[in-house]
């Protein structure tokens, strides 16, 4: 039998760019680029304390910090061994090699701060605070034979207090730290040593305050410094300056260019650039990163994210960056809030890459990840990354991970998916955007009615903190009918998430009134509350402005605030809201627009905008929020609270319609259709922030509630990019409660079919059902119909059921639908004791040819408006000799078909 059909040509794709007719993508690449790891951290073996610093030479990575000890992977077998402050791993295995170095002290803590491999590769040089390396005294500094495993006892500078940063050419070592001396000779913080003989060289740039990171440029020409100083040899150049490599003489200073209270921690190069990563304490820091040229020396970009950033490094045109990022909104992305430990971004840029493996803050000061170096093998290449961290993408893991180039092994999240119908001719399907820490594009494919063949695929994509909707509007549909959908996630790979959770919906045979002129209004965000799961809240509007659900809501609660199929969300006004997903700014003219229903003394915020997610906002206004006593206030902020509030309480637990909207006139609030209040304030707070409803900071503003939450039910919120007329509010309100169709949908309660070649079979309870002439089987279902509602009638049924996958389950045939008039039971009807059937044909299944599909057919409503309120008998029969096989009610496959679908309306 032919397969599904491909659906593309009658779907119009909508996406957050807008409507149209998308052509089926190419497949992605394998791991978005220009990524080149994937989030899958691989084995490692542990520490029991910080790691501070790694570098790495011909496949063996080297780790230096405050420990004592290493052991196997988390759950893996395998004795700890001993490493004091200093472990060699294997880069491909993240097991120990036989290099064993203790890097100890007569008094107080070692421990090891830097690591530095020559060009060579030949020798590793460590800085940090210790007096000897195996028993071989140096001086907090020290050069090892790699070959060998063993320290240079010819090399050994002393320095008079703890190296914190190292950088290395053919002939020289830069050092910087806490020092005062190097070899007795005056060096404040940073030096230059010979790198065979640890001789001191001409090299002098003094600075005023710790040193913390040093590089030199890839001519070798420069060498970049990092740290905490406010002048370098005396001229003003706060935690950043280029001096030369030979003399230290000045080259390029930055006075005024980083904040007083930030410092840089980490440094690093490439063939176009160099990188800070800067760490601050207080208001007001710089804790992001900044890209300058080489070539200019000067600023190329500038990511203001906060949460201190411990190390950089360039690999491939891609900046990837260790720190505990909690705030990234003043460049787009993430409001303040959970911390993000590991992130990867363009050197060109600032917009954050699909690469989010992540740790915890772990040990001592609560940092997380401090350094990072990449390593390439001959089979393979691996991101390794140390600090104080104890887990690893929610996993225990502690001091050491690595994540590999290949293979990507982890699937993305299965999406979310919500359908609706408000027009007779189309259903709309809509999903968030699924996440994948090591994509940030995802191939994305709709499955309609069970179908094995995807109706649609389309490419999307997505960062943990914006994961926007994606939708398609599937023209190919019947009104009455009722639909399923699934949709899976792939990545580049081929990793597939699982189906997602089937969404359903029952084409209306007359348009949602309501619901059609908010639409024909101009809504850009639209939230009807009607999923039956959290977290999704999916936007009917062509905006795509989905909604997150925080802390639970309740959901379906009814009755709704208009007619129809439709249900409103519920909040406990403690801490429960609903949130857009999507970054937005608002114009200068808009319109907010939602239902709600209370008795709470409490008041509350309703809808309102804000610069926040899951935390209270700290930039927050055009909103609506009610009182204490039940009164309603819409304000918005000019550097001063401007609101308008409605003289009536409106807290008396029925449903009521609010309207406020600002624009060139001003501002209006309306209350069930009426204006009740103005202001000639035309001005807003201007800022990017996200929709909320439920609930976000209320603090200063006029008669604040006892909360900032509303406990009540709220229900078609709905933002619109214009102001709406008073004629349009009033038509919403009324449109509210006019008469509109209800679909019911009714399961068969029992079934079966008899066979006449098995004449004294019983088949009920078999999980498929046959129909066919010749050599005769016959289909016989229950149905108990519920009575039409009160001042409706029964205006369309069908019925529905599915093919089962057998692959001559469909049938060319038409099936014809026909009342059973003898009785029959499922558990003893037989082809001998088979039912009297009708020679009225009330309906007819036509082309269902292919496999797991559900089809439909259409029934004479006059048949069964006598039967409504009691049980309905029908037969399915066939006069020719192509069978159709159906999953019966049993089968778990049968999506809860054979089913009547019966839509109730006005006469």
């Amino acid at each position: 039998m032919q397969r599904s059909r491909g659906l593309s040509a009658a779907l119009v794709l909508s996406t957050a760019a807008g409507l149209g007719l998308v052509a089926l993508p190419q497949p992605a690449a394998a791991l978005t680029p220009p990524v080149a790891f994937t989030a899958d951290d691989l084995p490692t073996w542990q520490t029991n304390g910080i790691v501070w610093a790694l570098a790495e030479a011909h496949g063996t990575v080297f780790a230096g910090g405050t420990f004592s000890q290493v052991r196997p992977p988390d759950g893996e077998s395998g004795t700890a061994q001993t490493a004091v402050n200093f472990v060699a791993l294997d880069a491909a295995t993240g097991d120990p090699t036989s290099c064993k170095l203790s890097f100890t002290i007569g008094s107080g803590t070692a421990t090891v701060r830097a690591l530095a491999v020559s060009p060579d590769k030949k020798t590793l040089y460590a800085g940090g605070y210790f007096g000897a390396v195996n028993g071989t005294q140096v001086s907090s500094l020290a050069a090892i034979d790699i070959a060998t495993c063993t320290p240079k006892a010819n090399f050994h500078p002393s320095v008079s207090a703890t190296v914190r940063a190292l950088a290395v050419t053919d002939d020289t070592v830069y050092l910087g730290g806490d020092f005062s001396s190097v070899a007795g000779s005056a060096h404040a913080r940073y030096a230059a040593v010979d790198a065979t003989s640890g001789a001191v060289k001409p090299f002098q740039a003094d600075v005023d305050e710790p040193g913390r990171a040093v590089a030199v440029t890839p001519d070798g020409k420069d060498v970049i410094l990092g740290g905490d100083f406010f002048t370098v040899n005396g001229a003003n150049s706060h935690a950043l300056a280029v001096v030369d490599a030979t003399t230290g003489a000045n080259v390029r200073t930055y006075p005024g260019f980083i904040e007083t209270n930030s410092v840089v921690k980490a440094l690093d190069t490439d063939g176009t650039g160099f990188y800070t990563g800067n760490e601050g304490t207080g208001g007001g820091v710089f804790d992001g990163r900044i890209a300058l040229d080489l070539s200019t020396l000067d600023q190329r970009w500038r990511d203001t994210c906060l949460g201190a950033t411990q190390a950089v490094k360039s690999y491939q045109d891609v900046l990837y960056s260790a720190s505990h990022a909690h705030d990234c909104s003043s460049v787009g992305e993430f409001p303040d809030g959970r911390r993000h430990h590991l992130l990867a971004e363009p050197t060109t840029g600032t917009n954050k890459l699909g690469w989010f493996p992540d740790t915890n803050d772990g040990l001592g000061e609560g940092i997380g990840p401090r350094a990072m170096v990449v390593s390439e093998t001959s089979d393979n290449k691996y991101m390794w990354v140390g600090g104080e961290f104890t887990t690893v993408n929610g996993s225990a893991a502690q001091g050491l991970t690595r994540f590999a180039a290949s293979p990507d092994t982890g699937a993305p999240t299965v999406p979310s998916v919500s359908a609706e119908s408000v027009k007779p001719t189309e259903t709309h399907i809509r999903w968030r955007a699924s996440l994948d820490t090591d994509d940030t594009e995802l191939t994305y494919k709709v499955y309609r009615n069970g179908g094995s063949t995807p109706v649609y695929t389309v490419d999307g994509d997505s960062v943990e903190w914006s994961r926007p909707q994606l939708s398609f509007t599937d023209k190919n549909v019947t009104a009455g009918s009722t639909y399923t959908y699934r949709v899976t996630a792939t990545d580049g790979a081929g990793n597939a998430s699982a189906l997602s959770a089937a969404a359903t919906v029952t084409v209306p045979t007359s348009a949602q009134k309501y619901a059609a002129k908010v639409l024909d209004d101009g809504a850009n965000l639209y939230w009807r509350y009607d999923e039956s799961a959290t977290p999704f809240v999916g936007d009917t509007s062509p905006g795509d402005q989905s909604g997150i659900h925080l802390n639970g809501p309740s959901l379906r609660q009814t009755p709704a605030a208009v007619t129809g199929p439709s249900t409103a969300i519920g909040f406990d006004g403690t801490d429960q809201i609903v949130y857009s997903d999507k970054r937005t700014t608002v114009p200068s003219q808009y319109s907010i627009e939602t239902w709600f229903k209370t008795t709470t003394t409490r008041g509350g915020k309703l809808v309102g905008f804000g610069d926040n997610t899951t935390r209270a906002s700290g930039q927050y206004d055009k909103h609506v929020y009610m009182r204490n006593d039940g009164r309603l206030v819409f304000g918005v902020w000019t550097g001063s609270a401007r609101t308008v509030t409605s003289p009536a309480a409106y807290n008396d637990g029925a449903w009521h319609h609010v309207v406020a909207t600002q624009g060139a006139s001003g501002m209006v609030l309306y209350v069930d259709g009426s204006q009740v209040g103005t202001l000639a304030e035309t001005n807003s707070q201007p800022y990017s922030g996200y929709w909320h409803v439920g609930g976000d900071n209320l603090n200063g503003w006029p008669n604040q509630p006892s909360s900032s939450y509303f406990a009540g039910q709220v229900d078609e919120t709905a933002i619109y990019p214009s102001v709406l007329s008073a004629a349009q509010v009033q038509s919403h309100y009324t449109l509210a409660s006019a008469p509109a169709d209800s679909v019911q949908t009714v399961s068969a309660s029992d079934d079966t079919y008899v066979n006449a070649g098995a004449a004294g079979t019983n088949y009920g309870t078999s999980t498929s059902l046959a129909v066919r002439g010749s050599a005769a089987y016959e289909t016989y279902l229950r149905f108990d119909l519920p009575s039409a509602p009160a001042g409706t009638v029964l205006k369309s049924a069908r019925l529905a059921v599915k093919t089962t996958t057998l692959s001559s389950a469909g049938s060319t045939d038409d099936i014809s639908v026909r009342p059973v008039t003898g009785s029959w039971t499922e558990a003893g009807t037989t082809f001998t004791s088979r039912p009297a059937v009708s020679s009225t044909v009330v309906g007819t299944l036509s082309g269902a040819t292919d496999l797991s599909t559900v089809y439909s057919a259409t029934l004479d409503t006059a048949a069964l408006t006598p039967a409504l309120g009691g049980a309905y008998d029908l037969a399915l029969t066939s006069t020719g000799a192509d069978a159709l096989w159906l999953w019966s009610s049993e089968a778990p496959a049968a999506e809860n078909t054979p089913q009547l679908v019966l839509t109730f309306g006005a006469p």
